[in-house]
């Protein structure tokens, strides 16, 4: 019964927390190989890496990368922390709703990209989404947990891993916390802001 009300509980996750991503003109983004690093420096001094994964979202690699070397990020927070499944950012209204200007097509296996087998497991990052299965844009994810979060295999586009670090991204679980529209415990009482993103490699 318990394993049932979990997987419930990650369906309405799953329809209900990507919601936010901007629906706008895609554009086409250059060829992407070689697995890219991006070091993310807090606000408060914490650091971590993300390796990129392009033979899985070559496009939604791409695009991250683009974001990064404009600096979209920097100044930008992880506006939804979960435990025990993700820590989302990216949304350049710092609520949700927003993300960049361009969105990118969703690869990932519901949406007919079959080559992205590459599993929400602890530490992977992955692009928020609404509804619309092309409306990623700037809003990402870091899986916590296996847990819930494999339900996830297939429905978004994991596109790397944090590969140094991880215990920078578990810290954010450690903030104060208010609910947000959604019940959840995981609106930041104090903003956790990006300082800066950099591409190392």
């Amino acid at each position: 019964m318990k394993k049932i009300i979990s997987l419930l509980m990650c369906a309405v996750f799953v329809c209900l927390c990507f919601a936010g991503c901007g629906e706008k003109a895609q554009e086409e983004t250059p060829e992407l190989t070689g697995h890219t690093k991006v070091q993310v420096v807090m606000e408060d001094g914490g650091e971590f890496v993300i390796e990129l994964y392009p033979e899985y979202a070559p496009e939604t690699c791409a695009n991250f990368i683009k974001l990064v070397n404009e600096g979209f990020y920097d100044g930008l927070t992880f506006h939804r922390i979960v435990d025990d499944f993700m820590a989302q950012g990216g949304s350049s209204d710092g609520k949700g709703y927003e993300g960049s200007d361009e969105t990118i097509k969703g690869e990932f296996a519901a949406n007919g990209f079959e080559q992205n087998t590459l599993s929400h497991t602890r530490g992977v990052i992955s692009m928020a989404r609404s509804q619309d299965f092309n409306s990623g844009s700037s809003q990402f994810f870091i899986c916590y947990s296996g847990r819930y979060t494999s339900a996830l295999d297939g429905q978004y586009a994991a596109f790397g891993k944090v590969v140094e670090g991880m215990e920078v991204v578990d810290g954010f679980t450690r903030c104060e916390r208010t609910y947000n529209s959604m019940g959840e415990l995981a609106v930041p009482v104090d903003p956790i802001v990006i300082k800066t993103m950099t591409v190392i490699k």
